[in-house]
């Protein structure tokens, strides 16, 4: 049986992290959209998410960091990383990172307004999910259709052409949208009907992650966020005595060989001290695909990039549906030129081949230090290495120029922050309204906060990235804003 045709301006297959933060961007901006998600219930991922502090930031735009953080570990936790040869071993190395109240009140003690307004989050991946997608499905603007599996598209001169089916009865829509985002994970099926490849750096190679409570895991540490030893990456849960251990498989390992044991094995645990609750099976491959983008439809999240199972990917999930969120509101409310829209493929896809070479390199460290663990390499050895490439978990971020103090005085759209004596934005703002472009004019009066910024004039966009800053009025300001909403292809205007 087939259904009436829908028809909507956007829309998002997946309601997972990067599904959830699109719609919601795109509701920001007054754009409505249509979410189909083939689960009828959040996932139940085991998985620890770690969400950075300029992530934590962008969600604190849209609405709900308040509430994921309310769902967070305890922040008062520190999330250090201990590398040993063994449990029974002294550690070779312990990376020390701060918990997030220690980055809260750091942050709050030097209140120059230099570092981010929010610390990072640990929390569970599910819950991570399952509050975006609750935010969505109560925002008045995202028609999230649950139990809705996406099928098959058409790509269209004008739009696209959508085909999904209902849950329970069977039904077959036809979608008709004007702009369609694949936001449907590592096996996206909208990725697979546009015909994209997956680039890969390095052969697959089996990996396992093992889910588990372990008392006497638990206390023979301090409970710290995570221990690399034995070829084992564990991280504690945050959740009594619940551990999640990732593992690859050794040359002489077989796939079938099961993987309870081989944590077991490898950690020297008692058999009757593990209970294994789930196993994920993984190629670790780190896979981009080769275009994020055909016509009207795109990729975001998992679907353009296959990383970390480990709750690694947060960060790029939610920069992707930020970034493709404004460039599409801006193409649709009218003010963006065709630049705009293609920026995002190029923009997100270099930060994905930069991710992926940072996490080729961390694999590679863990791997070497395993290797030369199991060779009888001494402690200072071993210390020595690691200090040359020391691990860590980064605890700010890349904002605007400015100060995290202005975070919630920037507009919706584009903010021009302006810290000249005679106020010399305002004319600028109003220029810029003139050309259709929105925009919030933000004086900035005091000594002090003005040095926070790099120049008098600062152009911030949506995101909260600097388009462009100066001492003094461009030359051709209609230039400068016809490269920031993606009017004209030079990356740079001489002003």
């Amino acid at each position: 049986m087939t259904a009436p045709v829908l028809r909507t301006s956007v829309l998002v297959v997946g309601a997972g992290v990067a599904g959830s933060v699109l719609a919601l961007e795109l509701a920001r901006h007054q754009v409505r959209s249509t979410v189909v998600e083939r689960a009828s219930r959040p996932p139940r991922d085991p998985a620890l998410a770690l969400v950075r502090g300029r992530s934590m930031e962008l969600l604190r735009r849209l609405g709900v960091a308040g509430d994921i953080r309310r769902h967070g570990i305890d922040p008062d936790l520190s999330a250090d990383v201990i590398w040993s040869r063994g449990l029974d071993q002294p550690p070779v190395l312990v990376s020390q990172v701060p918990s997030a109240n220690q980055v809260r009140d750091r942050y709050a003690a030097v209140h120059d307004g230099s570092d981010l307004v929010e610390p990072y989050l640990l929390l569970p991946g599910a819950e991570l999910a399952g509050r975006l997608r609750a935010a969505a499905r109560d925002h008045p603007l995202i028609d999230l259709r649950e139990g809705w599996t996406f099928t098959d598209l058409r790509l269209e001169p004008d739009g696209t052409v959508a085909t999904v089916l209902a849950a329970g009865n069977g039904v077959r829509h036809v979608v008709e949208a004007d702009h369609l985002a694949g936001c449907d994970g590592a096996r996206s099926t909208v990725r697979r009907c546009l015909g994209i490849p997956m680039e890969h750096l390095g052969a697959p190679a089996p990996h396992y992650t093992v889910h588990f409570r372990c008392p006497d895991l638990t206390g023979r540490s301090d409970r710290p966020s995570t221990i690399i030893a034995a070829g084992i990456t564990l991280t504690w849960h945050g959740d009594r005595d619940f551990w999640i251990a990732h593992l690859p498989l050794g040359p002489d390992e077989s796939a079938e060989v099961d993987p309870a044991h081989l944590v077991r094995d490898r950690l020297g645990l008692r058999t009757d001290t593990v209970d294994v609750l789930a196993v994920d099976q993984w190629d670790g491959a780190l896979g981009v695909a080769r275009t994020y983008r055909r016509g009207t439809a795109y990729l975001a999240g998992e679907a353009a990039h296959c990383f970390d199972p480990a709750g690694g990917n947060a960060d790029i999930c939610i920069g992707d549906a930020v970034d493709l969120g404004w460039k599409l509101a801006a193409s649709i409310n009218g003010w963006a030129g065709p630049g705009l829209l293609a920026s995002y493929d190029s923009d997100r896809r270099r930060c994905a081949l930069l991710d992926r070479e940072l996490l080729a390199r961390t694999y590679e460290t863990r791997r070497r230090f395993s290797r030369l663990a199991a060779a009888g390499a001494s402690r200072q050895f071993l210390a020595d290495v690691l200090r040359q490439e020391p691990p860590q978990i980064e605890t700010t971020g890349t904002g605007p120029a400015g100060g995290g103090q202005f975070l919630d005085q920037l507009g919706p759209q584009f903010t021009l922050v302006d810290c000249t004596d005679d106020g010399s934005g305002r004319a600028l703002t109003a220029v810029a309204r003139a050309h259709g472009v929105p925009m919030t004019y933000l004086p900035v009066a005091g000594r002090a906060d003005r040095g926070l910024w790099e120049r008098r004039l600062t152009l911030v966009r949506p995101d909260q990235h600097v388009a462009w800053r100066g001492d003094e009025q461009p030359a051709d300001w209609a230039a400068v804003l016809d490269v920031a909403t993606g009017h004209r292809s030079e990356d740079r205007v001489n002003t």
